[in-house]
């Protein structure tokens, strides 16, 4: 038996401290200043974002550091732990979406993105990276990446937008834009948000309809796993995870399509249509009839995932806040039950390791993020993460699976600058 690797946040000056010296040994000089933003795990609320629905993220004490100082001209050179000795470059004077390749194609997009955005303050900067949030694993990544150059790139360039909740909203846009027309991998705006506004000790609950200020799209939701002797266990299969392969992007195509059947600006309408109805499942029952005349069954499977998955949201925090953990991890079970059957996103090894979480003790377990890959969720009591976690890293040897890792998620704070 191999022991499960357990991930562990970098702390705060060892973050700091790498950062700047990969900076000096690749620039030769200095940083003006690091920064982090965090990974994410998503609580409940999975393929809701883009149909203006709800979601429930906490952000991870894994974070995502970038030294970085600012340059006088357009060039853009940017340096990660992973390949320390491979600098990409790039030039913002001229650029156009998708002209970068590579992952340097998502801090070098936040600057495109404000300069796009009005922002010509923006120029070029040198930038190192340091990051424990799992690569390829379903926990933002990519948004950790962004969000750091994004709260960076306004400190150094005085855009004056990183101080407020308010105003991180206009360096979130950047960061979508950045990796949706830069790096060309599809994303609703659960991550960013995540990345930017949690608190610590919090779930924050995203309502992504349009139109929304800040102060109404996001409300703080106490996630204060102690209280109730509970530990959340997070799994990266270290399945391949791609977001970029066009899966996302149907189905995204498909709901879209879905709502313009049913005469409605987006899902989250029909979803409070049917919460609202005195029988909830008929109602839900005759949509999905008008669906199948309209569309197909593969439709019919998505907007069911989409309308359930939104209603479950805050059915999970008012459980939670009540106290009634068996809900709250009968919630997350039906999630990944949908995810799995409905939006047809797991793949075995995520099936395999919430079936496996499930059948030693977990309340609940589902995948979280896009899926196709990634991690899981589970809901178990606090001290026998590392038992379950162990159990499923031993299930995936017996059939033939690549290891997995694990980490233990809290309730962590938002970007901030660190030095």
């Amino acid at each position: 038996m191999t022991a499960v690797e357990f991930i562990e946040p970098i702390s705060h000056e060892d973050g700091v401290a790498q950062a700047k010296a990969l900076f000096a040994k690749t620039y030769g000089s200095e940083p003006e200043g690091v920064w982090a933003a965090p990974g994410r795990v998503n609580l409940i609320g999975e393929h809701t974002d883009y149909n203006a629905g709800l979601c429930l993220p906490i952000a991870l004490p894994h974070r995502t550091f970038i030294a970085l100082s600012p340059r006088e001209d357009t060039k853009v050179r940017v340096v990660s732990d992973v390949a320390p000795d491979k600098v990409a470059e790039a030039d913002l004077d001229g650029l156009a979406a998708r002209g970068v390749d590579g992952w340097s194609a998502y801090p070098t997009g936040v600057a495109w993105a404000l300069r796009e955005a009005g922002f010509d303050a923006v120029k070029g900067f040198d930038a190192a990276f340091v990051s424990c949030v799992p690569l390829g694993s379903g926990l933002s990544s990519s948004a950790a990446m962004t969000c750091s150059t994004a709260l960076a790139l306004d400190d150094v360039y005085g855009l004056g937008y990183g101080s407020t909740d308010a105003g991180r909203v206009t360096l979130i846009d950047a960061a979508i834009k950045s990796e949706n027309e830069m790096a060309g991998a599809s994303t609703g705006g659960l991550d960013q948000n995540a990345s930017m506004r949690c608190t610590a000790g919090h779930a924050i609950r995203l309502d992504c309809r349009p139109g929304l200020t800040p102060l109404e799209s996001v409300s703080q939701q106490e996630f204060d796993l102690d209280k109730y002797g509970l530990e959340l266990l997070v799994v990266d299969t270290q399945a391949p995870h791609q977001l970029n392969d066009g899966q996302y992007a149907q189905r995204r195509a498909t709901c879209e399509k879905a709502a313009e059947l049913l005469g409605v600006a987006n899902l989250r309408e029909i979803s409070e249509q049917v919460e609202a109805a005195d029988d909830p499942a008929a109602a839900l029952a005759d949509v999905l009839a008008k669906v199948a005349e309209l569309g197909d069954e593969t439709m019919v499977k998505r907007v069911r995932h989409v309308v359930t998955e939104i209603g479950r949201v805050d059915q999970f925090v008012h459980a939670f806040a009540a106290g009634d953990i068996k809900t709250a991890g009968d919630l997350f079970n039906a999630s990944h039950d949908s995810l799995r059957d409905d939006y047809e996103v797991t793949v075995p090894e995520l099936d395999v390791a919430v079936d496996t979480a499930r059948a030693n003790g977990a309340y609940g377990a589902r995948m979280t993020g896009g899926g196709f890959g990634g991690s899981i969720i589970a809901l178990v009591d606090k001290g026998r993460g590392h038992e379950v976690a162990q159990l499923i890293a031993d299930e995936f040897a017996k059939r033939g699976f690549h290891a997995p890792r694990a980490l233990a998620a809290v309730a962590a704070p938002s970007a901030s600058r660190e030095a």
